[in-house]
């Protein structure tokens, strides 16, 4: 096993530790687990940050050209967002239940599509614009996947009042940084169609070419659209809201991932030529 994969494998095993740490922290009620979490997801971060620097290394070529690339680099940026949130507030330390599995679940299956770097880069992928849609994409992604996590504790916090549930941020709070979460990650879904229509139309001529990954994704920024409409315009506040971003996430995950992977288009292998 080469350098690069052991990292990677590093990686993986840390942020299943960290999720289980996270997940028995709730059930058990103890804060230590929270802790023991967070360490535990530093030390996978740094993993994959060494994993993919290697792969862009060895192969010179960009660390998000498939699919297995980029579910890393998505997993990578969101942890880096959540460590952000951890360091901001302890009291929002509980989030990581939700984020730690799906980025666990996540570059778990990465792993099992990785392939060989082949050092070429499609012309289609030499654009700049390649580097808004991807920090776009990624970004979006680690914001609502933390607003997801605020929604799961929102929801724990108006059941439970006693323990750990105490230390909590109250709903209203925790109800705010949802939105402010979703807004962020509607933002940057902005910036990727965008980027991607510009790219688009370098590569093929045309800015839209109903791709299906293409169409879900503007599906998917339509949902965060509604959740900014429910909210400002329609007045829905907590609960509801807990639940859709919760639902509007695994949308995402599978309008980004998901949809590349069992339909033959564009983004399924981005290193062919069009």
């Amino acid at each position: 096993m080469n350098s690069e994969m052991v990292f990677f494998w590093t990686a993986v095993a840390f942020y299943g530790l960290s999720a289980f740490s996270y997940i028995f922290g709730l059930i058990s009620m103890k804060e230590k687990l929270f802790s023991a979490g967070l360490i535990l997801s530093f030390l996978g971060l740094a993993g994959n940050v060494t994993a993919v620097a290697f792969r862009w290394i060895k192969g010179g070529v960009l660390p998000f050209s498939d699919i297995s690339e980029s579910i890393t680099s998505g997993v990578l940026i969101a942890i880096a967002i959540f460590l952000i949130v951890q360091a901001s507030s302890k009291r929002l330390r509980a989030i990581g239940a939700l984020v730690m599995p799906v980025a666990f679940v996540l570059i778990g299956w990465a792993g099992t599509l990785m392939k060989e770097v082949s050092g070429q880069i499609a012309p289609s992928l030499q654009s700049y614009w390649l580097w808004f849609h991807i920090v776009g994409a990624s970004t979006g992604f680690g914001a609502v996947l933390v607003a997801a996590g605020t929604g799961l504790v929102f929801l724990l916090k108006e059941r439970y009042k006693t323990g750990i549930y105490e230390k909590l941020p109250d709903p209203d709070s925790l109800d705010n940084l949802n939105y402010r979460f979703v807004a962020g990650g509607f933002i940057m879904f902005g910036l990727m169609l965008i980027s991607g229509a510009l790219w688009s139309n370098q590569v093929h001529g045309k800015y839209w070419n109903w791709d299906p990954v293409e169409s879900w994704s503007l599906v998917c920024w339509l949902i965060y659209g509604m959740f900014l409409h429910l909210r400002i315009t329609m007045g829905w506040r907590g609960r509801s809201l807990a639940w859709y971003s919760m639902v509007a996430v695994l949308v995402m995950i599978t309008s980004y991932w998901g949809i590349p992977f069992v339909v033959q288009n564009f983004h399924t292998g981005f290193r062919i030529e069009h």
